[in-house]
């Protein structure tokens, strides 16, 4: 039953407003074993709190398979919560097409940022383990502090992906973490007894980087964590060669480094720093305020600049992603590209890093306009992009 019930859902799934092609799917198979399990566990009832949910999955599932009484979810990404949004509307049409009640079983999700309010009594966690060991911490210890006492914290991922350092990161914070067999590739480790005392927030982590005299701040999901990853590093050495704008956007900001730099290069210009993650929004606000810079950056959790009108901005630095999800893809980097020439004014110029084998060219002189080649190392290719008249 609970196998064809979730064939019915994930057939439904999309990633949309996320990048969609035929090699991309909106759920894996953790996310069913993930919801198995819990089934298995016998968590029916439970107050159910789902972490890292791509496209709607587990939540979906959850409120279909477990009825549980209150169900709630943290998704990082801002096309995850959206995605999630259209899924569910989705299936309720199909339900009601079907003659059938539009809703799940259960009480409907609420989506909330990570903390208190989304694991208060909680006694079932789902989550898909995230990439990085400092992303698992922060997650470990939120539900270590906040979640009830007997809460089952079921952890899943593809098992190609996942290391001993996670055993170790759940050791921490709760008294039991036992692997599960895997199955289909995916494993769970299964996660009891949280030592409340351990959760003392640590998050978001600070350091300075001496070459570039700057406090960064840095929430465990974010990318880079508060080091300067490689490719922003040979973006700055271009910044004595950019225009002072207006307004200027750190699409994809991270940290929010290139926004504070631009904005102490150009103390004139109204800056922000936007990028579709809440962790990186929530750094690059904690790196504004570290180094006195928050009156003169704004920071904005977006998708590719979907809520700026056309035109608005008079210059676009961007350090776009080549992964999607676990995989290579330039469907992010493209999309940015496009947001990037539509939100730039005529004469407005992108600035852009990006690793030499991907061929982002053509792109950004179809999508923004004529683009020079302003610099190669090894490893990156550095262009400015000047925005053709409308």
């Amino acid at each position: 039953m609970a196998a064809n019930t979730l064939t019915g859902i994930f057939d439904v799934l999309r990633r949309r407003p996320d990048v969609e092609a035929p090699n991309l799917q909106a759920w894996d198979a953790t996310d069913r074993l993930l919801l198995e399990t819990a089934v298995q566990l016998g968590r029916s009832g439970s107050n159910v709190a789902v972490i890292g949910d791509r496209y709607g999955a587990l939540t979906l599932g959850a409120g279909e398979l477990l009825a549980p009484a209150s169900l709630r979810v943290h998704q990082d990404l801002v096309t995850g919560e959206r995605a999630l949004r259209l899924n569910a509307a989705e299936l309720s049409a199909m339900r009601e097409a079907a003659g059938l009640p539009a809703d799940a079983p259960g009480p409907g999700f609420v989506q909330l940022p990570l903390g208190r309010e989304l694991l208060a009594g909680a006694d079932t966690v789902l989550l898909q383990l995230p990439k990085t060991l400092a992303e698992l911490e922060e997650v470990a210890a939120a539900v270590a502090r906040h979640a009830a006492p007997g809460v089952r914290l079921l952890a899943g991922g593809r098992v190609k992906h996942m290391s001993l350092g996670m055993n170790a990161v759940l050791e921490r914070y709760f008294v039991s973490v036992q692997p599960q067999l895997a199955r289909q590739k995916s494993r769970i480790l299964l996660a009891a007894g949280p030592k409340g005392a351990a959760a003392t927030p640590r998050f978001p982590v600070i350091e300075h980087l001496d070459e570039l005299d700057l406090d960064v701040a840095a929430h465990g999901a974010v990318f880079a964590g508060a080091r300067l990853d490689i490719g922003t590093r040979f973006l700055l050495t271009f910044l004595p060669a950019m225009k002072p704008a207006r307004h200027a956007v750190d699409l994809g900001c991270g940290t929010g480094i290139l926004a504070a730099m631009y904005a102490r290069q150009f103390p004139s210009a109204a800056v922000t720093a936007t990028d579709q993650s809440s962790a990186a929004v929530q750094s690059a606000l904690a790196t504004a305020r570290a180094n006195g810079l928050a009156e003169r950056i704004t920071v904005l959790q977006d998708d590719a600049l979907s809520t700026f009108p056309d035109g608005a901005v008079d210059a676009v630095l961007l350090n776009p992603p080549f992964h999607v999800g676990a995989g290579v893809h330039a469907g992010a980097g493209q999309k940015l590209i496009e947001a990037a020439g539509r939100v730039l004014a005529p004469g407005g110029e992108l600035w852009t890093v990006y690793n030499r084998h991907l061929a982002y060219l053509p792109a950004l002189e179809r999508h923004v306009g004529p683009t020079v080649v302003e610099g190669r190392n090894p490893k990156f290719t550095v262009t400015r992009s000047t925005r053709s008249s409308r």
